[in-house]
């Protein structure tokens, strides 16, 4: 069965290349909302963490129509450290749209997203968007996107994909790079025409694999997947099984089947071959397993997910101030969460340890277990979490480590910092190249050289520089990198921070804390520009006396305090400190407080 009336597709393509953009336009565009409703910009990207930093952290499913075809999208994430969202929904569709920006052209997330899409053997329209800027690149940027086809051994047929130019904020398409389209119905039409239809046996017993995990309280778990052979009703018996443990099996009801409509779920009776669905009532059932008929026990092979790269430990505050803040502060509160997220994002991995209290979570890089604090502490969540550190592998008898691509887009006046610091980060440079009166530099390094160096790169390059990294490989190891050149300014006692004793402190760095901060003994207020930790009284008042000085009344200045993200927080962390969460506040700590210990502690 052929099912002419349906196309599955996903938009793949590196960070800030505009596909939720696109998929905007493509909605209003196929009639997927009234003509005078008001429509939120990236509409798609629901979470509030996505909205606030600009970013696709989570996949998600949304269709619209065009004369008649039914058309599922799927938005992907760009961001390096959410790749394992976009490996596991590609199984779902049947061909790519590759999204390229017009002056940008190839970056290293480009590279591994066409990478997984090559691999499963899709279709790939190539779509060179914002072509309305006035630096565009748009014959250029074409020939770069074959050149990475050819190099990532493409079949014939893959590189004679289609090439549309977009504008995905004007909402048009054209086939001519110089000329403007009015629409995106050349978009659309390459779409139906060169994406192939979903096929399957449709009197076969009912199959599914499933690719997306979703939650609601009134349902209970949701599995959203592509319907590969037979068809589901409302109210079928169906089995659960696993590819990797095929003696993982269950069986369960279906209560209800969604389509997606838009950007809604419509509930219905039955699906069929091809259809992309969801469905409630199976309590056990996670990504990667595969929904049957009863007792037709045949899994689906499910791709195998990049591996983590970065760890961190996650454990029970401990701090004075444990349990002020926080609605959620216990190790059982802690561990069920952590392991409920475990189950939606498969690129994300938990260990317990020999404490009740500790946990090992590994991602696939600094941003991806951010993302996962940030969201907790929104939650109510209360935790400490420890610095990053990567995952070591032993490959034929000798340890490795994972090694990062690293493009940079800096001024041409910058590019002798950033390669004198990433040399000392033991980085290896491939290549070089100029963009008009800039430099775009790629270089291989070790993904531990990366730690604390994005703060570094904006300073060096007065912030005009563009970062981007993506796992490359395992190498051997690189050899020792210089720890951080700065030291703590940590506060001397408990209590609360005062303007003259933070006077007297601004003196020997930079602070993190104002007047009026509650502080405890151990907690890190600052930093110092030198090496070694230095002990400062942010509590200390000025002895009163009845005798009145010259210049006594004059009121104390002090500098503001440096404001630090979350990541810029994860990334000044010491091997020696911890960074206390809580949904009110980011504390940096020592992990000793006590300030006798802890000197004893360096000195062994």
């Amino acid at each position: 069965m052929i099912r002419d009336d349906l196309r599955n597709i996903a938009i793949i393509a590196h960070v800030d290349h505009g596909k939720t953009t696109l998929v905007d336009e493509m909605l209003k565009q196929g009639s997927t909302f009234r003509e005078n409703q008001v429509i939120a910009e990236r509409v798609m990207d629901s979470n509030d963490l996505e909205r606030e930093r600009g970013i696709t952290i989570l996949a998600k499913n949304t269709s619209t129509y065009y004369n008649d075809v039914k058309v599922n999208i799927v938005d992907t994430p760009g961001h390096a450290d959410f790749g394992g969202e976009v490996e596991r929904v590609l199984k779902m569709v049947n061909g790519v749209l590759l999204l390229v920006d017009s002056f940008e052209g190839p970056m290293p997330q480009t590279r591994f997203v066409l990478g997984k899409a090559l691999e499963l053997d899709h279709k790939v329209i190539i779509v060179i968007n914002k072509m309305d800027r006035p630096d565009a690149r748009l014959n250029e940027v074409g020939d770069e996107v074959l050149e990475l086809l050819l190099e990532m051994d493409a079949t014939s047929e893959q590189l004679d994909s289609p090439i549309i130019y977009c504008s995905g904020r004007e909402g048009t398409a054209s086939l001519d790079p110089n000329t403007s389209g009015t629409d995106l119905k050349p978009l659309f039409d390459t779409i139906v025409n060169y994406i192939p239809a979903p096929e399957g046996d449709a009197d076969a017993p009912f199959q599914m694999l499933v690719s997306s995990i979703d939650h609601n309280d009134y349902v209970g778990r949701i599995a959203v997947g592509r319907i590969e052979r037979g068809e589901v009703k409302t109210g079928q018996e169906v089995s659960v099984c696993d590819y990797h443990a095929e003696d993982l099996c269950a069986n369960g009801r279906v209560k209800a089947i969604y389509q997606f409509d838009g950007l809604s779920r419509k509930e219905v009776e039955g699906a069929q071959v091809g259809d992309i669905i969801a469905l409630s009532g199976l309590d056990n059932v996670n990504i990667g397993n595969t929904v049957c008929a009863p007792y037709e026990f045949e899994p689906i092979p499910f791709v195998k997910i990049s591996e983590p790269t970065v760890e961190m430990m996650f454990s029970v505050n401990n701090s004075p101030f444990a349990g002020r803040e926080g609605k959620y502060v216990t190790s059982r509160h802690l561990r069920d969460r952590l392991m409920s997220e475990m189950k939606k994002d498969v690129s994300l991995a938990v260990h317990e340890t020999d404490s009740p209290d500790a946990f090992r979570v590994l991602g696939r890089g600094e941003m991806h277990l951010s993302i996962l604090i940030e969201t907790m502490r929104r939650e109510g969540y209360e935790f400490q979490v420890s610095t990053p550190r990567v995952l070591y592998k032993t490959i034929d008898g000798q340890m490795c480590e994972p090694i990062e691509r690293l493009l940079v887009d800096v001024p041409a006046e910058s590019v002798g910092a950033v390669i004198e610091k990433l040399g000392k980060r033991k980085s290896e440079m491939i290549h070089m190249t100029p963009q008009g009166e800039r430099m775009r530099v790629e270089f291989l390094i070790p993904a531990r050289g990366l730690f604390g160096y994005r703060s570094e790169f904006m300073t060096d390059t007065r912030g005009e520089g563009i970062l981007n990294t993506v796992f490359d490989s395992y190498a051997p190891y690189k050899g020792d990198i210089e720890k951080r050149g700065y030291g703590s300014l940590i506060a001397h006692e408990t209590g609360e921070a005062v303007t003259y004793g933070l006077y007297n402190a601004q003196e020997r760095g930079t602070l993190f804390i104002g007047a009026g901060t509650p502080v405890y003994a151990g907690m890190v207020t600052g930093y110092s520009p030198k090496a070694g930790d230095l002990v400062v009284n942010v509590c200390k008042k000025k002895h009163a006396t009845n005798v009145r000085a010259s210049g006594s009344d004059e009121a104390l200045r002090l500098t503001p305090p440096k404001q630090m993200s979350m990541e810029e927080m994860l990334e000044f962390l010491a091997d020696d400190e911890l960074l206390e969460v809580t949904p009110e506040n980011l504390r940096i700590r020592k992990r000793v407080l006590d300030h006798q210990q802890r000197a004893k502690s360096n000195k062994k």
